[in-house]
């Protein structure tokens, strides 16, 4: 039993491409939104002016990846393992909380001119963060559930 329930455990090639392809672009992300909230303090920017709509591309790309190719693949049932289904169902209303925001912080931003006061920006970028903490959380807790790793306790999305 022991060994069936660990063969079962082993992720899909096309998982594990996922899931690096994920982490890999949370990376990048979490890099730059510590480059732009560096640069928010200084009026006007020009480099921040260069990076904003770099940033907002990558953001969008990353919240697309996570949320149309983990939940596109359980929504469509190509996951068969009853506790990831049920971890996602559990976690997905937070995961498209978070998705909304960062949306709209791109559609605030994205296509932009960044001129003047940066007060606002400084402030959202730091909203963004705290939500990207807390996408973070819920989609490791998916991630590892997903790479056949034990589920941890239940944290709550702020």
């Amino acid at each position: 039993m022991l060994a069936q329930t660990k063969k079962h455990a082993i992720p899909r090639p096309q998982t594990r491409s996922l899931i690096t392809k994920i982490l890999e672009e949370r990376k990048d992300v979490l890099v730059l939104l510590c480059k732009v909230s560096g640069l928010a303090s200084f009026p006007a920017s020009k480099p921040l002016g260069a990076l904003m709509p770099e940033f907002c591309e990558l953001l969008v790309d990353y919240i697309a990846s996570a949320h149309f190719g983990l939940y596109q693949r359980l929504s469509v049932g190509r996951e068969r393992r009853r506790a990831v289904v049920d971890l996602a169902m559990e976690i997905y209303p937070g995961i498209d909380r978070t998705t909304q925001i960062a949306l709209a912080f791109n559609d605030k931003y994205g296509g932009v001119t960044l001129s003047g006061d940066l007060t606002a920006l400084h402030r959202d970028l730091s909203h963004l963060g705290e939500i990207l903490a807390s996408r973070i959380d819920l989609e490791d807790r998916l991630i590892t559930a997903m790479l056949g790793e034990s589920i941890g306790p239940a944290r709550s999305a702020a």
